[in-house]
């Protein structure tokens, strides 16, 4: 899902209009087998925001992780680049990606990348993408 909330200079912009924006997609998250809802918020290179929500099958390895269905939707509306990550689960006060969407993550954005954990009102736990991934594999590692 977009939200239109463009920044003048694109850039990384405000950590909590992304906390709140995962936070909403909690309400979404398909989470019938852990009960642990999860919303991820990505800021593109553009300044849009795109949301996504966990969502679980009964077969495991079938469920996608709230960062991966964001990921998606910021794809699908033709942008490439994540300026700004926000994470946001239900259950505990800082959610960090787990190892899958960490990797999906630094596909599309730098190690210099903000991910703010938390919830909206509260100071967030930011880290870069490179503290939560160091030494990931990219495009270097495959000669392009």
């Amino acid at each position: 899902m977009e939200l239109d909330t463009r920044d003048s200079g694109a850039g990384r912009g405000d950590p909590q209009e992304l906390l709140v924006a995962a936070h909403s997609a909690i309400l979404n998250a398909y989470a019938p087998y852990s009960s642990f809802k999860v919303g991820a918020a990505l800021r593109s290179a553009s300044g849009a925001i795109y949301t996504g929500a966990n969502v679980e099958n009964v077969s495991y390895p079938q469920s996608q992780c709230a960062e991966a269905s964001a990921i998606g939707a910021l794809v699908a509306a033709g942008e490439r680049t994540i300026a700004a990550i926000a994470v946001v689960a239900e259950r505990v006060e800082n959610c960090p990606p787990c190892g899958g969407c960490r990797q999906r993550l630094s596909e599309f954005a730098d190690a210099e990348t903000p991910v703010h954990l938390g919830r909206p009102g509260g100071e967030p736990l930011t880290m870069t993408l490179g503290e939560l991934l160091p030494s990931s594999f990219g495009p270097a590692e495959l000669g392009r």
